[in-house]
């Protein structure tokens, strides 16, 4: 029943710090590894900024531009059909994994909530592990983090975030950690979730957890050689009257004007959880930032506002984290519409000039194209099917809402979801053919506060303030609920010039190759390769799981890899029930594993088992009390994330319906309150009572026998 933070967390943070001592001694690097081999290239600006030189992928989206674009192209539209296998690794991990690095020959790779492999290119020979034991050191954060999504790799050293909070620097050779810095207060519901980036000596790294605590968003910059704090920019403004002492000042003092109500109270939120852009052009940090807390603005802002900076793309110094200038998608957000998706670097000619633009797919369904130097607007389309707003006033630069938008009277169905029109699965951009392939998605939600007590609401897990369910708003979304499609875009032309679509609502993400290919795995298990002018499916391969990782491509000895990362989560929706859990991906039963392809490539998979929906189970003996039923559906709420809407879990979790646990007395309780499987991914929940638990093992017995009788 993972999921859900909840207040006042029992462990000490004198016991965090002790325990933090002893991580040092966790890298293992197995007997005869070397990983020497991938420490050589001196990765630094120079490096970084290099569009060129597409034998090594150094960043999370290769270069500063985070493109996710190789120059490549001995593997292209007339050789792929010959692209094979050339071996595989499972990790013995149990959530997602990250994007991988190469470099030199190694691959770096981060999994699960802080676990970091470096392993041979060419062989898939794994030369070192270091696990940061962040489930040892404050597991509850676990409940709403399902892993790290990056890494970054800088001057011989790879930085990862933890899910607990941390920034680690370790050595490329070995594994053996030189630095750790805890970001985030370890008491409260911050986690680390997005890939940290490195420039000018400079690592930077912000948090997720906005969504079920009270925080303020931040983004921090420590310097990458000693672990020493920098700087901070913080998001939102503090209480009236009081200050930071840090880098935003200034501009949080113009941004308290835009707040009304006692949203300090509340956090205020804005965490910057996912994408962050460093410009050489102008020596500056893009931020992309996340939803308000709480989500329902009649809580957060009651007189309105526009609530700066949420849900915006702030430009700040990259030096000194000062703000510069800032875009917002989505002014005074009432439906978790962040701004926290990619932004992509690139020129383009505008009106006859070219100009230093930024390519940004918001999640509130629009394309924006901004001045990179001063940050205008300069064209603001909708990538999909988009109902809240009925345009972009280009004057302005707001939105022009819809009637009732924000559900001022009463509920509404609006396009895109929470889940967006682009989530944070990454676009990419080839400058071979001028397009941006991005990740789309068809789905609308019900939004509006029906129910919501305004008055008593405090920042916690299952506090009513807000809906934002997919389609009608059941508690099991139906598998036909929402579609997605990969579309290539003309910046230049404002439209989509072709589209493909793809199984489910939870795909991969996307990069180009000059060898005129883009490549995206797929939820039902399918990796792919299409023409990158006309979209036409050239190669496929069936990785025996969903293969929704991002996909990096790199050489060695002048041979051209491809490698993706694969696993039963299916991306980032496990939570929508049957929606994400029709592929029959099982979290205990497929694995978590990295792909490595090259021409004329001839390993086979391992031995994998089929995808195989989880059948309820009757429980021969278990009377249901409806009454009891009714609240567990209630308490049932916190495990929702992990086990999904309906019970129907998506792949990240077990599947209580079919969970012998649930059968058990005794097997709940060592499961769920003692934390018997967290080495397994499994957060303790102390704070539960018996009845609590009782409750639940009801309604997951009330849901499993409805299941199974629909079924027969």
């Amino acid at each position: 029943m993972i999921a859900g933070v909840t207040r006042g967390m029992n462990m000490r943070h004198a016991i965090l710090v002790g325990a933090l001592a002893l991580l040092a001694a966790c890298a293992k690097t197995p007997s005869g590894g070397d990983a020497s081999v991938g420490a050589n290239t001196l990765v630094d600006n120079a490096a970084l900024a290099n569009e060129q030189d597409g034998a090594n992928w150094l960043a999370y989206g290769r270069t500063f531009s985070e493109g996710h674009y190789s120059p490549l192209d001995q593997i292209n539209a007339q050789t792929v059909s010959r692209l094979g296998l050339a071996w595989t690794l499972d990790l013995d991990v149990n959530t997602s994994i990250t994007t991988p690095l190469a470099v030199d020959g190694v691959i770096y790779l981060g999994a699960g909530h802080g676990v970091i492999h470096a392993i041979d290119a060419k062989s898939g020979r794994l030369l070192w592990r270091h696990d940061a034991m962040a489930m040892q050191v404050n597991g509850e954060k676990i409940r709403t983090a399902w892993g790290i999504r990056g890494i970054a790799f800088w001057k011989g050293r790879v930085y990862a975030g933890t899910s607990d909070g941390r920034l680690i620097a370790l050595n490329a050779k070995d594994g053996a950690e030189a630095w750790s810095a805890q970001t985030v207060d370890p008491k409260d519901g911050a986690t680390i979730t997005g890939a940290p980036r490195v420039f000018n000596g400079k690592v930077v790294i912000g948090f997720s957890g906005g969504d079920f605590s009270a925080l303020r968003g931040y983004v921090t910059a420590y310097d990458a050689e000693t672990g020493q704090k920098l700087w901070r920019f913080y998001v939102v403004p503090p209480k009236p009257g009081m200050k930071d002492g840090e880098a935003s000042d200034e501009a949080l003092a113009m941004a308290e004007k835009t707040w009304t109500g006692e949203w300090w109270k509340y956090g205020g939120g804005g965490a910057v959880w996912n994408s962050i852009t460093y410009d050489p052009d102008f020596n500056r940090l893009y931020i992309g930032t996340g939803n308000g807390t709480p989500m329902n603005w009649k809580i957060r802002s009651p007189q309105g506002g526009d609530n700066l900076f949420i849900a915006s793309v702030v430009a700040l110094d990259a030096d000194t984290g000062k703000y510069a200038w800032h875009y917002q998608t989505a002014p005074g957000d009432s439906w978790d519409y962040d701004s926290s998706t990619d932004m992509t670097l690139t020129q383009l000619s505008v009106n006859g000039a070219q100009r230093k633009v930024m390519l940004h797919a918001a999640k509130n369904g629009f394309l924006y194209v901004i001045d990179r130097q001063d940050g205008k607007l300069l064209s603001a389309e909708k990538l999909g099917t988009v109902t809240w707003a009925e345009r972009v006033d280009l004057a302005t630069g707001k939105p022009v809402l819809a009637p009732g938008a924000k559900y001022e009277k009463k509920n509404i169905l609006l396009w895109p979801s929470f889940q967006a029109v682009h989530h944070w699965t990454p676009q990419a951009f080839s400058p071979q053919t001028g397009y941006l392939y991005v990740p789309t998605l068809e789905m609308p939600a019900e939004f509006g506060d029906s129910g919501a007590s305004h008055a008593n609401y405090s920042p916690r897990m299952r506090t009513t303030d807000y809906t934002g369910f997919p389609a009608a708003g059941t508690p099991g979304v139906p598998r036909d609920a929402g579609r997605s499609v990969l579309k290539a875009w003309d910046p230049v032309a404002r439209r989509t010039v072709w589209s493909v679509e793809t199984p489910g609502i939870s795909n991969g993400g996307a990069m180009a190759t000059a060898g005129g290919l883009v490549f995206e795995g797929l939820a039902d298990g399918y990796f792919h390769a299409y023409g990158a002018k006309d979209g036409k499916d050239l190669w496929s391969f069936f990785a025996g799981v969903a293969a929704t990782g991002v996909p990096i491509t790199f050489s060695v000895e002048g041979k051209q890899y491809v490698a993706v990362t694969a696993g039963p989560l299916g991306g980032s929706t496990a939570a929508f029930g049957p929606i994400s859990g029709r592929w029959g991906w099982e979290s205990r039963l497929h694995p978590r594993r990295l792909l490595v392809f090259t021409l004329d490539g001839a390993a086979k998979l391992p031995a994998t088992p089929p995808p195989r929906p989880a059948v309820p189970l009757e429980g021969e003996g278990f009377t249901v009390d409806a009454k009891k039923a009714r609240q567990g559906e209630f308490e049932y709420e916190r495990c929702t994330l992990c086990h999904g809407m309906g019970i129907v879990a998506g792949g990240i979790a077990p599947d209580l319906r079919a969970s012998p646990v649930m059968l058990s007395t005794e097997a709940m309780l060592r499961v769920v309150r003692e934390g018997t499987l967290a080495p397994r991914g499994m957060p303790p929940f102390p704070e539960l009572s018996d009845a609590q638990l009782d409750a639940i093992a009801h309604y997951v017995r009330q849901k499993a026998r409805a299941d199974l009788r629909a079924s027969q």
